[in-house]
């Protein structure tokens, strides 16, 4: 199978691409693959890194509000277009296939005009403004909530689920001794992300001590950037600090409730591994599509919820002992999450693409 792959601007759009790459070659080794992003972008320093061809081209996202800047889009936008077109014509793919981010518009348009098969793949259950414009191009699109199938063509459009997901079934369960943590208390995991997140770091440092009293253990994931910070403070036996976990999936399996944003991925491997969440969606994100995807969770009774703006000691530790002190909530939330994951989800995305390439009636 010969393929181009676009995504770009975060690892909520770059990872499920290199999930679907994987989940190709171990189907196809003999597979070929070319990766177009931008030339200034995350996607530009992490695709290489995995042996995979890489292209990448000039284009900018549009600015929301007006602005000259948008002309500048504008033009790079159909500079971009015909690059693609000679990229594509040159490669020859079987298939294209974008996971997200506005790098995406000129290579699936190209790609249609030159009557190559196309697959987009949306994350979130609010549909972005690149696959929301590309949905006429794409012959096929694969989404991960059952809400965001309505904002595509009925005919096109598929429950795949997010094939980060895979990565999170099968991951090593990590031992939470490891953290200096005991494996007979109950353990709440608190993380935003990689990189943390400043605001939430500071209101729950605020009240760490707090948790002295609690009959439960807390594993609080502070980023990289935060924890030389936090070095000097004096914690409660009970809270360990760390900047990073290399294993997230493999941890959550060890713990009983996790505290964390809300994006696409981290969604996808919450569903994976089944555990009750409490979000705290990011405020800060286009269309504010985090604090969407939570309550989609949360309306289905599987997940709670606080908004940023509401954290406080009291509504967090009212929240943790709403899962942890209530066995009937704990059960509720653990089961209705685990019903929400897609199983083998690059698998249905590998078949999906397969059934387009050969233009079988096959579908799942």
């Amino acid at each position: 199978m010969r393929v181009i792959v676009s995504a770009g601007g975060t690892g909520g759009h770059i990872y499920p691409a290199l999930a679907i790459i994987n989940k190709i070659k171990e189907e196809e080794p003999d597979s070929e693959f070319l990766y177009i992003g931008t030339k200034n972008r995350m996607e530009k320093d992490i695709v290489p890194t995995y042996g995979i061809k890489y292209k990448g081209i000039e284009v900018s996202g549009f600015k929301r509000k007006l602005t000259l800047d948008n002309i500048k889009t504008i033009t790079s936008y159909l500079k971009a277009r015909k690059e693609c077109l000679k990229i594509i014509e040159k490669f020859k793919p079987d298939v294209v296939i974008g996971t997200g981010g506005y790098v995406t518009g000129p290579v699936i348009w190209a790609a249609k005009k030159l009557k190559k098969k196309t697959f987009i793949h949306e994350q979130n259950s609010v549909v972005g403004l690149a696959n929301k414009y590309l949905s006429r191009y794409a012959d096929r699109i694969g989404v991960c909530f059952e809400s965001a199938k309505n904002s595509f063509p009925k005919e096109k459009v598929y429950l795949t689920g997010n094939p980060c997901s895979d990565k999170a079934i099968n991951a090593k369960k990590v031992n939470i001794e490891d953290y200096g943590l005991s494996k007979d208390k109950k353990t709440v995991l608190i993380v935003m992300g990689s990189l943390g997140s400043k605001t939430i770091n500071e209101k729950i440092m605020s009240f760490i001590d707090s948790f002295r009293n609690k009959d439960y253990q807390v594993l609080f994931v502070v980023g990289k950037n935060y924890l030389e910070q936090n070095k000097k403070l004096v914690l409660p036996s009970n809270v360990k600090l760390v900047s990073y976990v290399e294993n997230l999936p493999g941890l959550m399996k060890s713990v009983d409730v996790m505290i964390s944003r809300a994006g696409a991925s981290t969604i996808s491997e919450i569903t994976a591994v089944g555990i009750p969440t409490i979000f705290i969606p990011s405020p800060y994100v286009t269309n504010n599509h985090q604090y969407k995807n939570a309550m989609d969770l949360v309306n289905r009774k599987a997940a709670l919820i606080i908004e940023e703006k509401d954290l406080t000691k009291e509504v967090l530790f009212k929240q943790i002992d709403r899962v942890l002190k209530n066995e009937k909530n704990y059960e509720t939330l653990k089961n209705n999450v685990g019903k929400l994951s897609v199983k083998d989800s690059s698998g249905k995305i590998y078949e999906l693409l397969k059934d387009l390439i050969l233009d079988d009636k096959r579908f799942f």
